[in-house]
């Protein structure tokens, strides 16, 4: 496939391919026609017939080229199924798309520091476990980790200490750079509360925006009804695109935490 659309990648290649699906024609006949020299009409086809999309017949002193439908069909069949996938992860770019419009809003409204202190989320799941084993995946650092980042981020550090005054440190990576979060509990009921504050790092250190989350867990149809709220303090203008991802991120990693407990608890 790497060869056939390199091959192609070239108009006049292209055009080649395009004459030559119309009928057989001479190496002459194809530099008429496309304004080449012979020679670099030549090194043209011989590319194409590498890529075998097309042949050559010797007709006495004359070069006969065809075009090979087989290989194009193939091509098209890959495309096709390229195309497929795009449109099976449609959501992904939605998400992209409203993360996007997002910045562009937050911008426009990040003026000065402490632009956005005060804004509050909320965000709820529905989880077919009991509240204690949500609970473990919460404070448990290596269950915490599996979870507390979208799939495509890399978790190199994870601590929620689950008493007053425990840590919560949350770092990871990507191919772009490192991040870090860290915080305090406040408050700690196994099984039914969770209170801390965590606070975003910027690259040297400096806080680029607190959150103050709450999570209540409560038995709810033979699972647990996990609520989570999160209230932002101490903004800075720089924070727009964390601030700007909070709805969508958060959205992502409970997503993604429904499913690791659906995947290690439930199918297992």
């Amino acid at each position: 496939m790497d060869g056939i659309a390199s091959a192609l990648a070239d108009t006049t290649r292209w055009q080649l391919v395009e004459l030559l699906a119309q009928r057989p024609r001479s190496v002459g006949e194809l530099a008429e026609l496309t304004g080449l020299r012979q020679p670099q009409t030549t090194k043209h086809l011989q590319t194409l017939a590498r890529a075998g999309l097309v042949t050559m017949a010797p007709l006495g002193q004359r070069r006969v080229y065809a075009a090979e439908a087989a290989p194009l069909r193939e091509f098209a069949d890959q495309l096709h199924k390229l195309a497929e996938t795009v449109e099976a992860h449609a959501g992904e770019r939605d998400v992209l798309d409203r993360y996007r419009a997002a910045i562009e809003a937050e911008t426009a409204a990040a003026d000065r520091d402490r632009w956005a202190d005060g804004r509050a989320f909320s965000f709820e799941r529905a989880l077919p476990v009991p509240p204690e084993t949500v609970w473990r995946y919460w404070t448990d650092a290596g269950l915490l980790a599996s979870w507390w980042v979208p799939p495509s981020l890399t978790v190199t550090e994870c601590v929620l200490e689950p008493e007053p005054g425990g840590r919560v440190v949350l770092a990871y990576r990507d191919a772009e750079g490192t991040y870090r979060s860290e915080g305090q509990v406040r408050t700690a009921r196994a099984t039914e509360r969770l209170e801390f504050d965590l606070s975003v790092l910027d690259a040297a250190g400096a806080v680029a925006f607190s959150g103050h989350y709450d999570l209540a867990l409560a038995a709810a149809n033979g699972g647990t009804r996990l609520r989570l709220g999160l209230e932002i303090s101490a903004t800075t203008v720089e924070a727009v695109s964390a601030i700007a991802g909070i709805e969508t991120g958060w959205g992502q990693v409970l997503d993604h935490l429904t499913e690791v407990i659906a995947r290690k608890e439930v199918q297992s």
